[in-house]
C-alpha cells in the first residue's frame, strides 16, 4: 500500500482505463478536429465577449487590449502545454490526469477539485448573463418576464442594501411575493437553461456536436458582421478618438487609468479565454486525439484571440470607455440610439448572444462530468461517477449531478462572486499544467502525433527576466521599491504581495532553467499565467483557499483511503 501524497499513475495504465472496452462499453469516438475546433469557439466566444467584456473595457479603458494580448499568448503557451499532454495521455480528464502523471495524487487532486470551479460554477455565471440576454430579447419581442422571476436572489438583496437606482433590481425587490417572510426571488431562464442543457449533454455527445456546431455558425456570421457594421461606423463616424480618451486637460492615453487599471480588469479578460482546455476533456470521443485535440485547442485560441482584440477596437471606439460601467450586453449597447443608432442590430445582437451562451453553457457542462468520470476510475470518488449510460454512451450519473451543482447555486449566488471565483481556479489550474510539462520526459517525435518543440532556456529565460527588470526600473521610477510600500490600500496590498511572490518564482525558475535548461515553451506559460495572478484580489484569494481547504478534507476523508494507488 503506498501512503505517499505523491504517488503518480503509469501513463500505460491511464491510457489502458481510457481504451474503448472498459467503462461500460467506453464512450463514442465520434469527434473530428473541425468539432473539436467548434467545440473550442463555442466556449471561448460567448458570456467573456458577450457579457463580462463591458466590465473589462471600464476597468482598463482601451488598453485592455493590450490585456487580451497578454492573456492570449498565456493561453498559447498554456495550451502548448495541453496540446503535449494530450498526445502522450489522449484519455478524459484534462488538466486532472496530466497532473496525476507528473505531480501525483494530491495535486491531481487538487486540480480535479479546482476544475469544479471551472466548469460548474464558472456555468452559473453563464447561465446568469444568458438569462440577462434572454430576458432582454423577450422585452425586444414584447413578451415580460416579471424582474423578480428574471434575477438572483443575492444581486437583488446587495443592489438594495448599495442604494441602487437600477430600475429592474428595485422592481425585482418590491415587486416580489412574500413568502413565509422572505421575497421569493429567483432567476427562472437561468434554471430552466441549466435543465435543457443537462437534458442534452445526458442524451449523447453527437447530439450535442450537432447542436454545437449550428450554434458557432450563426454566432461567429454575427460577431463578424458587429466587426464590420461597428468598425464601418467607427471610421466613418470619426470616432476613432475614443481610442485614445482625455484623462486630464490637453492630455489623452490609450490607457486612462494607467496599467494597474489594466490589470484591475485580469478576472473579465481572462474568463473571456476559459474554455478552450474544455477540448482536452473529450479526449475519448476524439477520432483521432493525439492529431486532433491539440490542432483544436490550439486553431479555436487563435481565432478568438483575433476575434476579441477586433471586437474591443470596435467597442472602445463606437463608445467612451466610462458609458460601459455596469453594462452588461456591451456588444448590444453601442448599437443603441444614443450610441450608433442602428435598431435592427440590437435585436440581432441579443438572438447572438442567446446562441452564444447556449453554446458555452453546452461544452462546460460536458466537460464536468468526464473529470468526475475520471476521478471516479481512480478511486477518489465513489464508482457511480464513472456510470456510463448503456444506451447514450455518456456518464449518466457524473451529467446529472453537475446539472445539479450548477443548478441549486443559481439560486444563492450572483454574477460577481462567480466571476471571480472560476478565474482564480483556471488560472491556478494552468499554472499546474504548464509546470507538470517540465516533469515530463522528452519524447521522440512521432508522424501523425502532436510535438512540442523543444527551445533551450538556459540562456533565454535569464535573459527574458532581466530585461523585464531593467525595461520596469526605466519606464517606471522606483517599481521594485515601491513593492515593498506596505502603507496603501488594500487592492494595491494585494497586488504589491503578489508581484513580489511572482517575481521571486522569476527569480527561482530563471537559476532552474540555467542549471536543468527546462523546455522555454512551458516556463513561458507558467510565468505569464502567475502574472496574471497578480492581478486577483485579496478576497479571490480567500475564497478559493476557503474552497481548497474544503476539497483538502474531502480527500483525506475518503481519496487518500479509497485510492487505487493506496492498494
Amino acid at each position: 500500500m503506498s501512503k505517499s501524497l505523491f504517488r503518480t499513475k503509469n501513463i500505460d495504465s491511464i491510457l489502458a482505463e481510457g481504451s474503448d472496452n472498459v467503462h461500460g462499453g467506453g464512450l463514442k469516438r465520434v469527434l473530428t478536429v473541425k468539432d473539436l475546433t467548434f467545440f473550442g469557439i463555442a466556449a471561448i466566444l460567448g458570456a467573456g465577449s458577450f457579457s463580462s467584456l463591458g466590465g473589462a473595457i471600464f476597468n482598463g479603458g482601451p488598453g485592455v487590449i493590450v490585456l487580451f494580448i497578454i492573456t492570449g499568448i498565456a493561453c498559447a503557451f498554456t495550451a502548448f502545454c495541453y496540446s503535449d499532454f494530450a498526445s502522450r495521455i489522449p484519455v478524459a480528464g484534462s488538466a486532472y490526469t496530466y497532473a496525476y502523471a507528473s505531480f501525483g495524487e494530491l495535486f491531481a487532486w487538487i486540480i480535479g477539485w479546482a476544475l469544479i470551479m471551472e466548469y460548474s460554477i464558472g456555468n452559473i455565471y453563464v447561465s446568469y448573463s444568458w438569462s440577462d440576454y434572454f430576458t432582454s430579447l423577450m422585452d425586444k419581442l414584447n413578451m415580460h418576464i416579471p424582474a423578480y422571476l428574471s434575477t438572483s436572489y443575492m444581486e437583488a438583496k446587495h443592489a438594495i442594501e448599495g442604494g441602487t437606482t437600477n430600475k429592474d433590481l428595485l422592481a425585482a425587490w418590491n415587486q416580489s411575493p412574500v413568502i413565509a417572510g422572505l421575497r421569493f426571488i429567483i432567476d427562472l431562464p437561468a434554471l430552466i437553461i441549466n435543465i435543457l442543457i443537462t437534458y442534452l449533454v445526458y442524451r449523447g455527445v453527437k447530439e450535442s456536436k450537432n447542436f454545437s456546431n449550428l450554434m458557432v455558425v450563426l454566432k461567429l456570421s454575427v460577431v463578424f458582421l458587429i466587426i464590420f457594421v461597428g468598425g464601418y461606423l467607427v471610421l466613418h463616424n470619426d470616432l476613432t478618438h475614443n481610442w485614445f480618451p482625455e484623462v486630464s486637460p490637453g492630455v489623452h492615453s490609450f490607457m486612462p487609468k494607467g496599467f494597474s487599471g489594466v490589470m484591475a480588469a485580469v478576472a473579465g479578460v481572462f474568463f473571456a479565454y476559459i474554455g478552450f482546455d474544455a477540448v482536452s476533456v473529450l479526449a475519448e470521443e476524439s477520432n483521432n486525439p493525439q492529431r486532433d485535440l491539440p490542432r483544436g485547442m490550439i486553431y479555436s485560441l487563435v481565432i478568438c484571440t483575433v476575434i476579441y482584440i477586433l471586437l474591443t477596437l470596435v467597442l472602445t471606439g463606437a463608445v467612451n470607455y466610462t458609458h460601459f460601467q455596469n453594462i452588461g450586453d456591451p456588444l448590444a449597447f453601442i448599437f443603441e440610439k444614443q450610441n450608433l443608432n442602428v435598431g435592427w442590430m440590437q435585436l440581432l445582437v441579443a438572438v447572438c448572444a442567446v446562441v452564444a451562451m447556449t453554446s458555452v453553457l453546452l461544452v462546460f457542462q460536458m466537460g464536468q462530468p468526464r473529470i468526475w468520470m475520471s476521478m471516479s476510475r481512480d478511486g477518489l470518488l465513489p464508482s457511480v461517477f464513472q456510470k456510463i449510460h448503456h444506451k447514450f454512451k455518456t456518464p449518466s450519473f457524473s451529467t446529472i449531478v453537475t446539472g445539479l451543482v450548477v443548478g441549486v447555486p443559481i439560486i444563492f449566488t450572483d454574477k460577481t462572486f462567480v466571476l471571480d471565483f472560476t478565474s482564480i481556479a483556471t488560472l491556478f489550474a494552468f499554472v499546474l499544467v504548464c509546470g507538470g510539462v517540465l516533469f515530463l520526459p522528452r519524447k521522440a517525435k512521432e508522424k501523425g502525433k502532436f510535438h512540442l518543440p523543444f527551445i533551450g532556456s538556459r540562456y533565454i529565460l535569464p535573459i527574458i527576466v532581466l530585461a523585464a527588470i531593467v525595461i520596469l526600473h526605466l519606464i517606471s521610477n522606483n517599481y521594485f521599491i515601491n513593492l515593498f510600500d506596505f502603507n496603501v490600500d488594500n487592492a494595491t496590498l494585494t497586488y504589491n504581495v503578489s508581484a513580489i511572490i511572482f517575481w521571486t518564482f522569476c527569480i527561482v525558475l530563471s537559476l532552474g532553467a540555467a542549471i536543468k535548461n527546462w523546455s522555454l515553451i512551458p516556463l513561458m506559460g507558467l510565468i505569464t499565467c502567475l502574472y496574471l495572478l497578480t492581478g486577483m484580489t485579496a478576497m479571490n484569494w480567500a475564497w478559493f483557499g476557503s474552497w481548497l481547504l474544503l476539497g483538502l478534507v474531502v480527500y483525506f476523508l475518503y481519496g487518500y483511503k479509497k485510492s487505487k494507488l493506496a492498494n
